[in-house]
């Protein structure tokens, strides 16, 4: 390398979190990324983003993992590299504002376990929501990433960013993350903004954009050529698409240049051949719509990892129909919500509230709880103005708050001591109590044992037909899917039905099940879920809009309500039971 030059950009890897997150529904497991983690460590990375984002929630719903357990595996290994995590400031890894105790005690158990720099976000930039979480960082004697949710709206501007950064650094963040989640940053954006933080800030700044638009890699360089000091990349078998850069691509466009990381692509290419293994165990569910290039992001603005469980959420309603009418839908919410950055959990406010609007055929028919905690200012200062007609849907009379949320909130802790004590389990662990508080109606099963980890399907083969002239043509229905079979009677006389086609066509005349019109009074799930709550027992008496009960669908929190007051004359619910859109609930007479 001539002489002066000198290695200059440094690589944070997310094949661990947001990788595997924004392709495969962060559903990757514990054991497939430890047998590689010591080799992670050798590569010289900034750091390894390994926890935080969606994966606690889906360790614990999904994969029957203990998140805790995985992050001490992760540090026990990269024993060099520090261990980042994306923490979403008083919402943490959950998807609802925690009291003061609540955030104190996780960032204190998350530093303990083995994080060590914690990148802090909000979903709408109120550093109100993220005060406490730096500080109790901080306190940890942790590195802080302060960051800022870059996106495209008529209210957010590099000034505004500059601005922002200004108050992060006064709380004294160690360095500022650029966070691009939808891919959205452009290479002239990225070169203004990155010289002005830099000069106006003075810390060292790390730029995170996604590809779904493919324009990263060129912002990335125009980062580097303005002074960016760290980069977010993925190793490539999972990266591109609605992920971020390939390590390898990075690192190798750098290599001649004063840019260069000086990282061994050789290594890299051993811990890639690795990945592309593991890739193909989750290959079913990396749906090729999240790893193709989509310049309407640059419309409907929807991040990496939303978009591949919002893929997920459609086909768990049977609506994948619909996708393209949601995605058009989710700009025209996010405008009427006052144009909040699309990132957890407003991602999930807003993309929730877009996918009900069109499976419903009905704008605003069923709002969720998370939905109207929003408008009601519960998650923070909504960047724009709300749209005061959907604001008067959703909350009605009432004034949003203008104060910090969490102020509102009570300390939870000494509750949630209270509740998992009696669950009376053998063992609990300083962690568990953490685990229930974010996630109280899932841990509990989780902390039973009552979890079943998911298994993931291979993709079908398409093999060579072996089947006679005399094969028939049937729809069949299976996991909800309907898909057309062809099927031959082994044996039978030519133009013979298959006796299992046969008894089904007896069955024909069964009745069908009750959906919504069938029985007069009838309370029907508008959507797939898990009853979490039922509000009423036979006999009660309800007025027209009173919550019978509450639906968990999408990870969002729905009121079933009465159409019509009257008594209670039957119900078909029960707690934790999931159930199917049009199944009915409850009649009211």
């Amino acid at each position: 390398m001539p002489s002066g030059w000198y290695y200059m950009v440094k690589i944070t890897d997310t094949i661990l979190r947001d990788a595997h997150q924004s392709l495969a529904a962060t559903r990757m497991k514990t054991d497939d990324m430890l047998p590689v983690v010591e080799k992670l460590d050798q590569v010289g990375f900034y750091s390894l983003e390994a926890w935080g984002g969606a994966t606690f929630d889906t360790c614990i719903r999904f994969l029957n993992e203990d998140p805790w357990e995985r992050l001490r595996k992760i540090k026990g290994a990269a024993k060099n590299t520090p261990i980042q995590m994306l923490l979403r400031g008083q919402n943490l890894v959950g998807y609802r504002h925690y009291s003061d105790d609540v955030v104190e005690k996780f960032v204190e158990l998350a530093a303990k376990n083995g994080v060590d720099i914690f990148r802090v976000f909000d979903a709408v930039n109120d550093i109100r929501n993220m005060e406490v979480s730096i500080k109790a960082a901080k306190k940890a004697g942790k590195q802080v990433q302060g960051t800022i949710c870059y996106t495209i709206s008529p209210v957010h501007t590099n000034d505004a960013f500059v601005a922002m950064a200004k108050e992060l650094a006064a709380l004294e963040c160690d360095s500022i993350c650029i966070k691009d989640m939808a891919g959205l940053i452009g290479p002239k954006d990225a070169a203004d903004l990155v010289p002005r933080l830099k000069k106006e800030v003075g810390l060292p700044v790390d730029l995170h954009c996604h590809c779904t638009n493919g324009i990263a890699p060129m912002s990335y360089y125009a980062a580097i050529e303005a002074g960016v000091d760290i980069v977010d990349c993925a190793m490539s078998p999972f990266s591109f698409g609605t992920s971020q850069p390939a390590t390898e691509t990075i690192v190798g466009a750098l290599i001649g240049t004063k840019y260069d990381t000086g990282l061994d692509l050789k290594l890299l290419a051993e811990i890639a051949e690795y990945f592309l293994k593991v890739r193909e165990k989750y290959d079913a569910i990396i749906d090729p719509i999240t790893e193709r290039i989509d310049v309407n992001v640059l419309v409907y603005q929807i991040p990496g990892g939303m978009l591949s469980n919002l893929v997920s959420q459609l086909k768990q309603q049977n609506a994948m129909s619909k996708y393209d009418a949601v995605l058009k839908e989710v700009p025209v919410v996010r405008r009427e919500l006052g144009y909040p950055p699309l990132v957890t959990p407003t991602s999930q406010i807003v993309g929730t509230q877009a996918v009900l609007n069109v499976v419903l055929g009905e704008r605003y028919k069923v709002i969720p709880k998370e939905v109207k905690d929003y408008v009601k200012g519960l998650y923070g200062r909504a960047p724009g103005q709300i749209d005061p007609e959907v604001q008067k849907k959703v909350i009605g009379e009432d004034q949003p708050i203008t104060g910090r949320p969490a102020d509102l909130l009570a300390p939870e802790m000494e509750e949630v001591r209270k509740k998992v004590d009696e669950l009376g389990l053998a063992s609990v662990k300083e962690e568990d109590y953490l685990t229930y508080a974010l996630y109280p109606q899932i841990a509990e099963k989780f902390l039973k044992g009552e979890i079943v980890a998911e298994q993931i399907k291979p993709k079908a083969q398409s093999l060579p037909s072996k089947l006679g002239p005399n094969a028939q043509k049937f729809l069949v229905e299976l996991d909800g899917k309907v898909m057309e079979m062809r099927i031959e009677a082994v044996g039978a006389p030519a133009g013979a039905m298959p006796l299992f086609a046969q008894a089904k066509t007896m069955e024909a005349a069964a009745p069908e099940p009750v959906v919504e019109g069938d029985v007069d009074g009838g309370v029907i799930s508008p959507m797939q879920g898990t009853i979490l709550k039922v509000n009423v027992k036979v006999g009660d008496t309800v007025k027209k809009g009173d919550v019978v009960a509450v639906l968990e669908a999408m990870k969002m929190e729905n009121d079933i309500v009465a159409h019509s007051s009257g008594t209670v004359k039957a119900v078909y619910m029960q707690k934790g039971k999931n159930v199917d859109a049009n199944a009915l609930l409850a009649v009211i007479e």
